[in-house]
């Protein structure tokens, strides 16, 4: 038989799985540390582009950048320590779940208005995204072998 014509193997679940975490661990890494530098080193450009509620205070700005960044250094640590997902998902789970309520209650407060919806939506599907991470490595950790310890941690 030609070998050009065999199937690839097949990807087990558990392996797409694990696949699938690892890169959600990596855009998540980038994109609140790439958040955290804009919101640092240029807190009047985020506000204007992306936060434009009440009056602007760059100190607060950079508050919220440190936030970002530390989170961002938990998730790609996460890259290699699998134990550290559930965890960080968890409570970046609950942050975003509660920055779209807080947006919410403002919701009509940004101007431009329809940044403040912009900010609702995005922030709450964020959080569906997030949680439905949180459950696959909730899903991966209950079934990871105990031979396997030592790549979790």
């Amino acid at each position: 038989m030609d070998e050009s014509l065999t199937a690839p193997p097949a990807v087990s679940p558990r392996s797409l799985q694990a696949e699938v975490l690892t890169t959600a661990m990596v855009v998540l890494a980038a994109f609140h540390i790439a958040l955290a530098i804009f919101m640092a080193f240029a807190p009047h450009a985020f506000y204007k582009a992306i936060g434009p509620f009440g009056a602007s205070n760059d100190h607060y700005v950079r508050d919220v950048a440190t936030f970002y960044a530390a989170v961002g250094a938990g998730f790609a640590i996460a890259v290699r320590r699998v134990s550290w997902r559930v965890p960080l998902l968890a409570i970046a789970t609950i942050q975003f779940a509660l920055h779209s309520v807080n947006h919410l209650v403002d919701i009509a407060n940004a101007h431009p208005a329809w940044t403040g919806y912009f900010d609702f939506f995005s922030l709450a599907a964020t959080t569906l995204l997030l949680a439905w991470l949180l459950a696959l490595a909730l899903e991966q950790a209950r079934t990871s072998q105990p031979d396997q310890e030592g790549a979790r941690r």
